[in-house]
């Protein structure tokens, strides 16, 4: 069994050390470090076809690809856009620093994702666009969103940072919308230690996205307008490539960690797994419990300072969420023109636990003993 030590939330996959030394001697014999290297043009084919796009435009982060996702789709400073307060603050921050207003939607408690009817409400004179959020991996109700975007006239953009290589109705994530925007920060189960890809079919979209990105430079080598520097370097795209060459040894790795949780956690009251859209393909990055505090007599708090005990560094993913932290909590006026009680309530229960290669099915049983414990423990004390 992996010592104890290892046992983290997002700890990154490097995958084979060899591979990438190898790309690291080849960016350093042609002194091409930046400014659309060969394997930035190679990372952003190859994220293509996973998505299953005819363009992915490779960013720093994918803080900076929302943001220009947001500014190539026309929306500007002092338009609102619709976003599920249950996501990482990332989110409703890209959108706030150049000025849009995030108008937060309480989200369905089963998906974990924007509420499509909710929306629907939210929807007024300032509102430009959605900002949906494939939560854990799990895609939206894609459709619904659609259905609605068109009706209005909005944008549709996805935060896709947890669902690269998921499917949602046998289509990869990746086509929906004007554009979906993936993360390869040092935590996603795919990484280039920093980045983002904004993925796109509209092939003029692209093409503006591609001039923002870069000063605003358009293909013909003319500045077309102000853009920003928003570009990813040779030795993130090194890295991008060799996480990218052991996608199946990682996602495998997560499948089997997420039937040894199902298996050791079944029938402990009032814990539950988080679990995929059924009959979608799915890359369990993320291994989410929910804790019940009725029926398994503890707290999602007191699970997670047991684990601690052991050194497993779980996660509350995500609490607190965006309505609750500034600047959104002191603005609600602003922000959230509705209250949001499903995404509270879900806030309060959930709980990431690690997986990924580096953690074995001895580790998760080992894992599932303490929480086990947690609750066996606290019913002891009920009955008592």
């Amino acid at each position: 069994m992996a010592s104890w030590e290892t046992l983290v939330v997002g700890r990154p996959n490097v995958g084979e050390r060899e591979r990438l030394m190898r790309r690291l001697d080849g960016v350093l014999d042609r002194l091409w470090l930046t400014n659309n290297g060969p394997l930035v043009r190679e990372f952003e084919e190859r994220i293509a076809r996973v998505a299953g796009t005819r363009h992915a435009v490779a960013t720093c982060n994918a803080t900076t690809g929302i943001q220009i996702a947001a500014r190539a789709a026309g929306i500007r400073p002092g338009d609102e856009v619709i976003v599920p307060s249950f996501t990482w603050v990332a989110t409703a921050h890209a959108l706030e620093w150049i000025g849009i207003v995030p108008v937060f939607c309480d989200v369905d408690e089963a998906t974990a994702n924007a509420d499509p009817e909710h929306v629907a409400r939210l929807i007024g004179p300032r509102t430009r666009g959605i900002l949906a959020v494939h939560v854990f991996g799990r895609p939206c109700e894609v459709d619904e969103l659609t259905r609605l975007a068109d009706e209005h006239g909005l944008v549709l953009l996805f935060d896709a940072a947890h669902a690269l290589g998921c499917t949602y109705r046998g289509k990869p994530v990746g086509g929906f919308g004007t554009a979906e925007i993936f993360s390869f920060h040092a935590t996603k189960f795919v990484n280039s230690v920093e980045g983002g890809v904004i993925v796109t079919d509209d092939d003029a979209y692209a093409a503006r996205v591609r001039a923002l990105r870069n000063q605003g430079i358009d293909p013909a080598g003319r500045i077309a307008g102000p853009g920003t520097v928003a570009r990813m370097n040779e030795f993130c795209a090194a890295m991008g490539l060799t996480s990218l060459d052991a996608i199946d040894t990682i996602v495998t790795a997560n499948r089997r960690n997420h039937a040894v949780y199902e298996e050791h956690l079944a029938g402990v009251p009032g814990v539950t797994v988080r679990g995929q859209l059924p009959g979608e393909r799915a890359n369990h990055q993320y291994l989410v419990i929910e804790v019940e505090q009725a029926r398994a007599g503890i707290s999602r708090e007191t699970v997670l300072e047991d684990l601690l005990r052991y050194d497993v560094h779980a996660r509350r993913y995500f609490s607190p969420i965006c309505h609750q932290v500034e600047p959104y909590r002191s603005a609600p006026e602003r922000h959230v023109p509705l209250p949001l009680p499903r995404a509270e309530a879900l806030a309060s229960r959930v709980l990431s636990l690690p997986t990924g290669p580096t953690v074995e099915p001895d580790d998760v049983a080992a894992i599932c003993r303490v929480i086990r414990d947690s609750v066996s423990r606290a019913g002891r004390r009920l009955v008592a």
